[in-house]
Order: C-alpha cells, then structure tokens, then sequence
C-alpha cells in the first residue's frame, strides 16, 4: 500500500513539474515573440522613413541612382519578409542597414544636401529610430538567450525536446555591418 502511495507521489510530483516546466517554455516563447515584434513596429517606422530619405538624397545625388535602388530594393525585401521566419528577417535586416550606411556614406560627398533642412531631419529621424531599434534587439536578445537557455539545460531540455521548443536565432549584426563603408568617387 505504501508503495503505491509513493508510485502515485511519483507520478504526481513528475506531472506537476512537466506542466510548470512547459508553462515556462510558453511564456519564455511568448516573450521572445514579444520582443521581435517591437523590434518589428520600429523597423516599420524605419521603413516608412526610407522612401523620404532617398527622394531628398536623389534630388542631390541623381548620379548615386545605383545606391538609391539598392536601399529601395533592401527595403522591399526587408518589408516582403515574414516575421515568422525569423532567420530570414535578421538577414534583411542586415542587408537593409548596410544599403542605409551606403547611402549615408554617399551623402557625405554633397555639402549642399547635408545642410539640407529636410535631410538632416529625416537623418536625426532614423538615427533616433535606428537607437530604438538597438534597444528592441538588446530586449529580444536577452529573451532569446533566456528561452535557449532554457531548451539546452538539462531536465528541462526533455520537455523542450518532447514538446517542439527549439532554439531561437539571435538578432545580430551582420559582417557587412562591422565593416567601414568604402565609398569610391
């Protein structure tokens, strides 16, 4: 009789901690989502912003028009991407940001647009939005590290493993990101 009141015990307490166990797993989930999703809500900002900023530079620098395209086509790429596929959107992203620092680059060549009113204020826009976007990444990281952590360690790794949880990608600079720009004239 004992025995079986210890089994049931057993049983009892294993169940209790598989479902605290899973009940993390959501909400370290739910938290990560969060985190991208502000990420996403200043990335829309940004590139609400783009098209402004590349009409400005253009009536300067019509010459520079293979850059203008390349920053329009990051940005087209950078909004088609999915959410959801969050490897996918880290990767526009980065390659969005490298076609911004181009453009920047570029403008540094026309005194005449950087002391435009309109450019220097779209320019302190994205700087500020860029400085927010920073942020968001540190927030989703830091959730991102939490959640993996916690897929990794050992009991919980059997939950992660029995219910799906698998880790989640960093939000990280890319190479190009890390590198001087090299404008040639």
């Amino acid at each position: 009789m004992i025995a079986i009141i210890v089994i049931v015990a057993l049983i009892v307490i294993i169940a209790l901690w598989f479902i605290a166990t899973k009940n993390s797993f959501v909400r370290a989930e739910n938290q990560v989502e969060e985190g991208f999703a502000t990420i996403d809500v200043y990335l829309k900002k940004r590139y609400d912003l783009i098209p402004n900023l590349v009409e400005t530079v253009k009536g300067y620098a019509r010459h520079e028009s293979e850059t203008l395209e390349q920053v329009i086509a990051a940005r087209n790429t950078a909004m088609r991407t999915a959410p959801a596929d969050l490897s996918a959107k880290i990767d526009s992203e980065n390659a969005l940001t490298g076609t911004l620092r181009q453009l920047f680059a570029v403008a540094e060549a026309y005194p005449d647009l950087k002391a435009n009113a309109n450019f220097v204020d779209l320019q302190n826009q994205l700087k500020a939005i860029e400085e927010d976007i920073a942020n968001a990444r540190k927030y989703y990281n830091a959730t991102v590290k939490t959640f993996n952590n916690k897929t990794e360690v050992f009991p919980a790794s059997i939950v992660a493993g029995m219910s799906g949880y698998t880790a989640k990608p960093y939000f990280e600079a890319a190479d190009a990101e890390r590198e001087n720009v090299k404008v040639q004239f």
